[in-house]
């Protein structure tokens, strides 16, 4: 967002009031504005903002609301908060700032409001810091709370006639008591003040047990108390203090024929006193995703140690990355839905794919215990944009997906007559493995209407060479070896201490052959190959060439060798791969359909026959034209001299520098030929260059898909299709980011500087022991 400006409306001097619903507004004081932008710093703000209302630094704090959320002020305090506050409201061109100054405390006194304990900890647990995490998860999960931290000695009165023993003196409201807490620093109980009154007494009544349990904990984490469960479940709640002999307990159950639950007897006064605790334990994952929701929601990218920085600045609170990385996950789940709610409603998404895209082909299998297998996805505009407009040109690759549940997207993309990148299908799998590729192909087989004379650049390997060959046998189908696959594959079975240097000649070789138009030039680049590896040059010559050097290859790659052409495509996965699986899918399809809406109106501008990339390159073309003589041969064929000698033959759109043929556009000597014959270069050109077949590629729409929300069976006896999360889950903590380059072909090997060899340094170098 750089350059983006806000004008900041400074407030202060008024108070703020809390509505019924929790909300803050502002009431009184003065404003100023002032403008600022993400390139101010921290401590030019804070000083135009003292200057502004004359106050101290010292004292001095500045907060102010997420978009959207009025229940929590958010403060700032560094030059990161800064830039986060401008980039949260980017979409408005003003936020509401508020300046307070705050009294120098005595660190040896506190004067909170009451009736704390020393601990934070809401629901504690005897479990070692250094406990494995099945052993927190185990604990952490209960059955009637998820994410509900409970006591180690946790104890569930089962007589429900002694609900009146464990329960202390009835009260209407809570009593605050002063205490004593040396180690709590009263700035970072700011951020919960507006809860400190959250529970008011006997009376009150919450809309479920979970709402209840969630305001309790907000309660005692503003008021600085711990406590434990007695009674625990879906229809009644009694919780007493922590702290041995503290008298303080409350008791709600549930109103009879309603789902409210009512507070119906109450002790508010605490008697305990000691040391705050800051550990994380009292903050269970819900409580941590509810207090990241909003902010989650406004800046998806929110790190879990960033999660980890700001509740303990503004809460007083100390996580963990792991309580921090999962109370994110439950957030994210709030917002975005149920990762397994979203594999069950796979038949459903299905079925509306294809009715409100008539023409598509959505479909999915499941393993013999119903979970999910794969799922395929085509849309009608796609595959009436391929055929009618794209070159028969399909790239086959795959991309590995983070999500909850792993697994592997495999796609099938096509270039446009301008060159860009056009999404024909794509398939959702547990697994990149030869049965899936040979699944997707056979259902891309079966969307497309007619096969005939496509090629398609893949990997040789996962099974594609023979899933081809063996779906498509009969379709006069060609299969392009994926150069960059193949240079890594040689640059890894060759034996050798080759150097980087040298291997990256090798690779520079490799790719020469396989532009080659000619065999003459393929041989003179092995050759090369040769001189440098006989093992190479032999893995070369082994690798079947006919598939992937221009010199031999019989199908019309038009010069794309590599696989890794949807990169733009891969790139939209890579931004939806955390969503649930019907939710990645409607993102990929959104994305699609901005993309064909975009490039259609773009084209309805074009004035010119070609689209703009093939229209320049065509000119460039024209430009060699110059120093080349033209000589009648024969009928339709010309001899063409220039650094060199070759034959065009008009008639049959062949020219022996071979150009015309593996590009689909006239070379320099054709065009020089159709100058002197007084014929338009443009009536040459393959037709899946004309702006007219572009516009055809992007004539169809993709329709949006209504809500998932499951209808009701219309007969019980239909039965319903069952579909379970695959049973490979990500594993906790933060996952792998490494990641290597499209485009990438080697890597670079440690090498010794004695020896030569690779794979070790000098010192660790077994010839110098020898020698020793």
């Amino acid at each position: 967002m750089a350059g983006k400006r806000v004008i900041a409306i400074c407030q202060s001097g008024g108070e703020f009031e809390t509505d019924k619903d929790g909300f803050l507004s502002y009431k009184g004081g003065d404003a100023h504005a002032m403008e600022m932008d993400d390139k101010m710093n921290y401590n030019d703000f804070k000083m135009e903002v003292a200057e502004m209302f004359n106050f101290s630094l010292a004292t001095m704090s500045v907060k102010y609301f997420l978009p959207g959320n009025r229940k929590t002020l958010i403060t700032i305090s560094n030059d990161k908060d800064l830039k986060r506050m401008i980039k949260f409201h980017g979409d408005s061109d003003s936020a509401e700032i508020y300046v307070m100054t705050e009294e120098a405390v005595d660190p040896d006194f506190s004067n909170m409001p009451g009736s704390r304990s020393s601990r934070t900890t809401l629901s504690e647990m005897a479990i070692p810091v250094d406990a494995p995490l099945s052993v927190v998860e185990d604990i952490v999960d209960d059955p009637n709370e998820p994410g509900l931290l409970l006591d180690a000695n946790f104890d569930v009165v089962s007589d429900t006639n002694n609900i009146d023993d464990t329960i202390g003196i009835e009260s209407e409201m809570p009593v605050p008591v002063s205490f004593v807490a040396a180690n709590y620093d009263e700035k970072n109980a700011k951020a919960a003040q507006q809860w400190q009154n959250d529970i008011t007494g006997v009376g009150q009544r919450f809309n479920s047990v979970h709402e209840f349990r969630e305001t309790l904990r907000k309660y005692a984490i503003a008021n600085q108390f711990a406590f434990k469960y007695k009674k625990n479940d879906s229809h009644r709640v009694t919780v007493k203090c922590k702290a041995e002999g503290c008298p303080w307990r409350i008791h709600a159950s549930r109103l009879s024929t309603t789902q409210l639950i009512c507070i119906k007897k109450m002790n508010p006064t605490h008697t305990c006193e000691g040391a705050v605790v800051t550990n994380g334990y009292q903050a269970t994952r819900s409580w941590v995703a509810s207090i990241i929701k909003e902010k989650l929601k406004v800046f998806p990218n929110y790190k879990p140690k960033d999660i980890v920085n700001d509740i303990q600045k503004e809460y007083g609170i100390q996580l963990n990355y792991f309580q921090a990385w999962r109370g994110k996950e439950i957030a994210k789940e709030q917002l975005q839905g149920s990762y397994k709610e979203a594999y069950s409603q796979l038949p459903f998404f299905c079925e509306k794919v294809m009715e409100t895209n008539p023409g598509s082909l959505a479909t999915f299998t499941t393993k013999d215990d119903s979970s999910f297998h794969r799922l395929f996805v085509s849309f009608h505009a796609s595959l009436y944009g391929f055929e009618q407009g794209c070159r028969p040109l399909i790239f086959l690759d795959s991309i590995f997906l983070k999500s909850k549940y792993q697994g592997t997207l495999l796609a099938a993309t096509a270039a446009d007559g301008n060159d860009g990148v056009f999404p024909v299908a794509f398939a959702i799998v547990d697994a990149e493995s030869d049965d899936n590729w040979s699944w997707f192909l056979l259902q891309l087989r079966t969307a497309l209407s007619m096969c005939s004379g496509i090629t398609f650049v893949a990997d040789r390997e996962k099974g594609l060479r023979e899933s081809i060959a063996e779906i498509f046998q009969g379709e006069d189908v060609f299969h392009g070896y994926c150069l960059r696959y193949l240079s890594e594959q040689l640059i890894r079975d060759v034996r050798g201490q080759f150097s980087h240097e040298v291997k990256r000649l090798l690779v520079e070789d490799f790719y020469g052959a396989a532009y080659a138009s000619k065999p003459d030039g393929f041989q003179r680049c092995v050759d090369s190959i040769k001189s440098i590896s006989v093992d190479a040059y032999n893995w070369v010559m082994q690798s079947e060439p006919i598939n992937w050097a221009n010199a031999f290859f019989r199908g019309m790659r038009y010069n794309h060798m590599t696989s890794n052409f949807g990169e733009l495509f891969y790139g939209w996965v890579s931004d939806a791969h955390d969503l649930p699986i019907t939710q990645m899918v409607d993102a990929i399809r959104g994305k699609i359909m901005e993309l064909i809406y975009t490039r259609r109106n773009e084209s309805n501008q074009w004035v010119t026959r070609l689209t703009p990339s093939l229209e320049e390159r065509l000119e460039k073309e024209s430009l060699n034209i110059s120093s080349l003589q033209v000589l009648t041969s024969s009928g339709t064929k010309f001899e063409v001299r220039g650094d060199t000698v070759d034959f065009v033959d008009v008639d049959h759109c062949d020219c022996t520098c071979r150009g015309w043929q593996l590009t689909g556009l006239p070379c320099c000597h054709a065009i020089a030929v159709m100058v002197c014959l007084g014929r338009d270069p443009y009536d040459y050109c393959a037709r899946y260059f004309t702006a007219d077949s572009y516009r055809s590629t992007y004539s169809e729409s993709i329709h949006p898909i209504p809500s998932l929300e499951r209808p009701k069976k219309k007969d019980a006896s239909q039965a319903a299709v069952t579909v379970n999360p695959p049973p490979t889950r990500r594993p906790p903590g933060r996952p792998t980011t490494k990641k290597v380059g499209s485009h990438e072909v080697t890597r670079r090997q440690l090498q010794c500087s004695r020896c030569k060899g690779t794979g070790h340094n000098k010192s660790t170098c077994k010839e110098v022991l020898l020698e020793s």
